[in-house]
């Protein structure tokens, strides 16, 4: 959710769950907005320590204001994440439409779709569903619902 006061910038990024480091891509993209880089690692870092254990890549929004201190607004970990740990597979297809890795059902897309419900533009659970299984679809994932 946007911060309350006006911020003078924003980016995305896509991180290992509780992994931030200086390193690169990190370093530079908070380097030219001017942004404490090592409490920006130690925020994230404390803020996804949850999911570090499974290994998921976490987006988060990061919102710079005129004063150089930021707000991150975490979102739910990838979709992709969340299947593949759902099915217990290591990656998808790299050919999807001719090459199949496996089967998910209604009750694990539900799963999947409840841990990322708020991050998806779906009024209900079905289309929630929906949106999970164009996902798996194009993972290489067989959908049965």
């Amino acid at each position: 959710m946007p911060p309350k006061k006006p911020f003078s910038a924003k980016f995305k990024i896509q991180l290992p769950a509780g992994s931030a480091t200086p390193a690169p891509p990190v370093g530079p993209v908070l380097g030219q907005h001017g942004v404490n880089i090592q409490k920006f690692c130690q925020q994230f870092n404390d803020g996804t320590e949850e999911f570090k254990k499974d290994g998921y890549i976490i987006p988060v929004i990061c919102y710079i204001f005129e004063d150089k201190s930021f707000e991150l607004d975490f979102k739910s970990p990838l979709a992709s994440n969340l299947i593949k740990k759902e099915l217990g597979i290591k990656k998808g297809s790299g050919n999807p439409n001719t090459e199949k890795i496996g089967t998910i059902n209604r009750q694990q897309l539900e799963n999947v779709a409840k841990i990322k419900m708020k991050d998806l533009n779906a009024n209900d659970m079905d289309a929630a569903v929906k949106i999970i299984a164009g996902t798996a679809q194009r993972m290489g994932i067989t959908v049965e619902l």
